[in-house]
C-alpha cells in the first residue's frame, strides 16, 4: 500500500514534468519532460489501477492500452515523423523493471539514431548474455 501512495504511475498528476498526452477510461499515455538519453517521443501507456506487471491486466485494461496504442501512433507521427517503433514490457527487476506499475514503452526510432537497426532482440543476442549452462 505504501508503495502506491509514492508510485510515479498511480499518481502522474503530482509531477509537473509528467503530461497526460491521452486518457481513456482506464489507461494513460504520457511523456516525461526530463527523460534524458531517451529517443524524441518516447512515452508509456500506463493502466490508472495499479498493477505490478502486464500479466495482471484486465480484458478492459488491455483494451484501452490497444486505444490509447492506436492514437499515440498517429500524434507521434504527426509530430515526430519516426521510421519506426520499439515497443515493450518490462516485468521483474531482471528485465530492468524499476517502476512497479504495469507500463508499456513506446520508443519511436529513426533511422540517423546510432543504434538504428538494433532492437531489444540485438541485445540479448550479444555472446555477453549467454548464460552459463552447467
Amino acid at each position: 500500500m505504501n508503495y502506491m501512495k509514492t508510485c510515479p504511475f498511480c499518481h502522474p498528476e503530482q509531477d509537473q514534468d509528467q503530461n497526460i498526452v491521452f486518457e481513456n477510461e482506464s489507461c494513460y499515455f504520457l511523456q516525461h519532460n526530463k527523460h534524458q538519453g531517451v529517443l524524441e517521443g518516447s512515452g508509456v501507456i500506463v493502466p490508472k489501477n495499479h498493477h505490478a506487471n502486464a500479466f495482471e491486466l484486465t480484458e478492459e485494461e488491455w483494451n484501452d492500452t490497444y486505444d490509447l496504442l492506436q492514437k499515440a501512433k498517429a500524434y507521434l507521427d504527426k509530430e515526430y515523423s519516426p521510421d519506426g517503433y520499439t515497443l515493450g514490457w518490462n516485468v521483474g527487476e531482471v528485465s530492468n523493471q524499476f517502476i512497479f506499475h504495469s507500463h508499456l514503452h513506446v520508443i519511436p526510432r529513426y533511422n540517423d539514431e546510432p543504434l538504428a537497426g538494433k532492437g531489444v532482440r540485438y541485445w540479448l543476442k550479444q555472446p555477453e548474455n549467454r548464460r552459463d549452462k552447467r
